[in-house]
């Protein structure tokens, strides 16, 4: 699928991954057109794009790939391996495009890996998810992570979101259906990245030292950062996150 999209800036190529239930607007603050091609897409199923099953993490980082070769195709961008930046949702992509196809660097903003809390949590929500109280559990669960965010870029944040019931589930459809090891089974497959792919990962919800460990032994290139407690710490100090890129991709 080719994905809604900008481009804007000039240079080596990154990419920017919005999480669930936004859309690319949500980079609006962070400004990384000094020193790269930025290409913002919306994901499959979120903003501009198509609503179109599936909506597995594979085939959300063969969109961003097929978008990336098309617009490289027609000279709308450099045809340079990229620098792919996910936020939440997002950060599990942007990973998995780091395992699947090539890659320059990859930048995780707090999206943990290791799925099997997650999955106790959406699995006690699921009459929520499924039944008419969907909008309640997606704002609440918002709310729990916002800190941080001043009262305008938290509206801001909000007034872009939209939830759409049947692209929550689809994408949190092993978190609902799978068995713990096939989850964990479908984790190590996201997470091959090569060795020589560097890996930033910016926590803001610190998840532990037991994550951090288990992170190091499943990307052991992975630097680990734990920044401001929100889920947004790019959007709490911007300036921070665009030149921590910079440095981090130099």
């Amino acid at each position: 699928m080719i994905l809604a999209h900008d481009v804007t800036g000039s240079g080596p190529l990154l990419v920017l991954l919005h999480g669930i239930t936004e859309d690319r607007r949500s980079w609006d603050p962070v400004d990384l057109t000094g020193a790269f091609t930025v290409v913002r897409v919306d994901l499959r199923g979120h903003g501009a794009s198509a609503a179109e099953e599936p909506y597995d993490i594979p085939t959300l980082a063969a969109d961003v790939h097929e978008t990336l070769a098309q617009l490289a195709e027609n000279d709308v961008i450099p045809a340079d391996v990229p620098v792919v930046v996910g936020h939440s949702m997002g950060g599990i992509v942007a990973t998995a495009y780091g395992a699947l196809f090539p890659a320059r660097a990859v930048v995780n903003v707090d999206q943990p890996l290791h799925l099997a809390g997650m999955q106790a949590q959406v699995q006690q929500a699921e009459g929520m998810l499924r039944g008419a109280d969907f909008p309640l559990f997606i704002e609440g669960m918002f709310a729990q992570m916002a800190g941080g965010l001043d009262a305008d870029e938290m509206a801001r944040v909000d007034g872009i979101r939209s939830p759409k019931q049947d692209v929550v589930l689809g994408m949190w459809r092993p978190l609902l259906e799978d068995s713990p090891e096939e989850l964990a089974e479908l984790v190590s497959n996201l997470t091959r990245i090569p060795a020589d792919v560097p890996y930033l990962v910016i926590t803001g919800l610190d998840a532990g030292l037991e994550y951090a460990a288990w992170l190091q032994r499943e990307i052991p290139q992975t630097v680990h950062e734990i920044w401001q407690p929100t889920h947004y710490p790019h959007l709490v100090d911007p300036a921070r996150f665009v030149e921590r890129v910079e440095a981090f991709v130099r």
